[in-house]
């Protein structure tokens, strides 16, 4: 009796003691060091990181010119370190305003692939990526960009 009593402590402990997850929603201030988004200082990412692996991601610049967020999948590559990849839209800025009526053109995509190091409380992240843009025929264009986020967890 006092044999599986321990035990069952011992489980109670483990499973209270279990490694943060990604899992949630964030909030992250990204910095670019090349490329076009480099100039921009004020840059914010919104994540939802789901259970099952997909993720999306938004930014406070989606809407100029309007483009829908981005989607992806991450994974874990160990207790507090994780990779995401994830793809947006790029939209074609309007030369004239007679183009509204025409509608929005595509003009590509960006892929970004993430490297992330959640801290120990599971309250923040940092992060380290790498943009990639590529063409309407999908190829790639040159000056990949890398970047850097600080990220916080939202929450009541």
């Amino acid at each position: 009796m006092c044999k599986l009593l321990a035990l069952l402590v011992a489980f109670a402990v483990v499973g209270g003691c279990a490694a943060p997850s990604l899992t949630g929603a964030w909030r992250s201030q990204v910095q670019f060091a090349s490329g076009d988004f480099a100039a921009v200082k004020d840059l914010e990412f919104l994540y939802v990181f789901n259970e099952g692996g997909t993720m999306t991601e938004s930014s406070n610049y989606d809407s100029a010119p309007p483009g829908p967020p981005a989607y992806g999948v991450w994974r874990a590559v160990d207790a507090r370190r994780y990779e995401a990849v994830y793809t947006f839209f790029m939209i074609k800025p309007l030369e004239r305003t007679e183009q509204v009526i025409a509608g929005w053109m595509p003009m590509g995509r960006g892929e970004i692939r993430e490297r992330i190091e959640l801290a120990a409380d599971g309250r923040s992240f940092r992060s380290t990526m790498v943009l990639q843009i590529f063409d309407p025929a999908g190829q790639p264009l040159p000056g990949a960009a890398e970047g850097v986020g600080n990220a916080s967890r939202i929450g009541f």
